[in-house]
């Protein structure tokens, strides 16, 4: 599972900065790196939260550009 930056509370929040076309970090602490295409799954808040929102994400040149 992979978390992003910013540290978005719904997965919600995550889709309307997607279609704004804002800069989304998609990264795995500790776990090593990010495929730079096809898909990541996703979750979020970041620990120490609770995990409230988990999410498919598509990667396409490093570059998050779709959830599922």
């Amino acid at each position: 599972m992979a978390y992003v930056q910013p540290n978005f509370k719904t997965k919600k929040e995550l889709r309307i900065a997607l279609e704004r076309g804002d800069r989304i970090q998609v990264f795995q602490p500790y776990l090593g790196s990010v495929p730079q295409q096809g898909t990541v799954s996703l979750e979020g808040p970041h620990y120490p939260a609770p995990h409230s929102w988990y999410a498919e994400g598509v990667m396409l040149g490093g570059k998050l550009v779709k959830i599922r």
